[in-house]
């Protein structure tokens, strides 16, 4: 398995200001009637998607996680068997850097694993995770708010299956449930005591989005 090839359709500069083509046809806003799976209603009628983006299947896991050896061994120490999904994705450190990982969503818990190293930085429960912040463009970007540690800013192209994903997981528990939030613009902390802002535009071509720290 190729772990270190960038997920495909991710292109984002390094620098705080970061432009993305949108490339995939006209955007729509999703209606009631686009939905026939049930699986978009996090979206209806306030995320302008891109046509690719509705088109796409959902398969859960693009890792083939039960055949790798170190992927498939750490969650069963934890307890973890069934996966909902598996994934590349890009990570924003809280130094600006960007890095690839692998996530893996479970019934429990939210995986962050170094590909390179066969580590793994970070497990999310569920229960941890109080929202998503995305905005109301055809971006790629997400934010997971855990009130409790710190967030976590990411990039994918399968950004509205993960939603889709979490909020399914959660749905219905009587302790907690992910919340959804649609703003062009948001804050996160990238670490415990550092908070950036993340802001959306439209732009001529494509989408401006500036990652920069929350200044008093």
């Amino acid at each position: 398995m190729d772990r270190l090839k960038l997920p495909r359709g991710v292109q984002i500069q390094a620098s705080e200001t970061l432009d993305r083509a949108r490339g995939e046809g006209q955007s729509q806003k999703i209606s009631e009637a686009s939905d026939t799976s049930g699986e978009l209603k996090p979206f209806m009628g306030v995320k302008v998607r891109r046509r690719a983006s509705l088109r796409r299947d959902c398969k859960g896991d693009y890792l083939d996680v039960p055949s790798d050896p170190y992927l498939s061994s750490m969650l069963s120490k934890r307890g973890d068997q069934k996966v909902l999904f598996a994934d590349k994705v890009l990570k924003f450190t809280g130094s600006g850097k960007i890095k690839q990982c692998i996530m893996l969503i479970t019934e429990c818990a939210i995986y962050i694993v170094d590909p390179d190293a066969d580590v793994l930085k970070r497990r999310m429960p569920l229960a941890t995770v109080d929202k998503i912040c995305l905005s109301k463009l055809s971006d790629n970007f997400f934010a997971i708010i855990v009130p409790s540690e710190y967030d976590c800013l990411m990039a994918s192209t399968r950004k509205t299956e993960i939603v889709s994903v979490l909020v399914e997981a959660t749905k219905g528990r009587s302790d907690y449930e992910v919340g959804v939030v649609f703003s062009n613009r948001f804050e996160y902390h990238a670490s415990a005591n550092m908070v950036k802002e993340v802001h959306f535009e439209e732009a001529e071509g494509g989408i401006k989005t500036r990652i920069a720290k929350k200044t008093s």
